[in-house]
This record gives C-alpha cells, structure tokens and sequence, in this order.
C-alpha cells in the first residue's frame, strides 16, 4: 500500500508542474484578490441561502429574491476574472479526467492478467 501511496504523491508533483495546474492557481489568486468577485460570491451564498431556506419550508422563493440571484449570477458571470477561473478549471479538469481515464484503463489490464502481485 506504502508504494501506491508513493505513485499517487508523485502524480500530484507531476500535476501540480503542469501548465493547466499554474493557470489555474494564477486564476484562483486573481479571484481571491478581486474586490468585486469576493462581493458578487459572498452576496450569492447569502441569496442561496435564503432560496434554500425557501424550498425548505415548501414554497417558492420570492420573484424579489429570484431577480437578485440572477442579476449576482449574471454579474459574476461577466466578470472576466470569473470568465478566466472557469476556464482554467475546466482546463486541469479535463487533465484529470484523462488520468483518471488511464488509471482506469490500468485498473482493467490488472484486473484481467493472470500475474498476482504480492503484497
């Protein structure tokens, strides 16, 4: 188990080096550091919040409440700091899903051969 651990810190290093893992960490500070972003996403977990607590008692959210969520959302959206964090994320996503991809490719080959590994 000792060595799966190893190989599985070593493949966070290795993504961690690449580009799609450094834009996305550029876009994150950027985010952290814009004003504007920090308002918009605090002002939307509150109006969340509040829809929640709405659809938890049975009934709809006030049209009030609703028009102000979509105008955060559509703000946030906008923002081309927001724009940026988005696309970096779905870029190392995508890195992700292709590993996980090739991990379970593994997992497929393992299982089928006739060689145990001891532990």
């Amino acid at each position: 188990m000792a060595e799966i651990q190893d190989m599985a810190r070593e493949l966070g290093k290795t993504l961690a080096r690449t580009d799609e893992y450094q834009t996305l960490q550029r876009a994150i500070s950027a985010a952290d550091d814009d004003r504007e972003i920090t308002e918009l996403t605090n002002r939307l977990e509150d109006l969340e919040g509040r829809v929640q607590s709405a659809l938890r008692q049975g009934r709809q959210p006030e049209q009030e409440l609703r028009e102000e969520y979509e105008g955060v959302v559509g703000r946030l959206q906008a923002s081309s700091t927001y724009q940026r964090l988005v696309a970096a994320q779905a870029n190392f996503d995508k890195i992700v899903q292709r590993v996980n991809r090739t991990i379970q490719d593994g997992l497929q080959e393992g299982a089928e051969s006739r060689i145990i590994i001891p532990r």
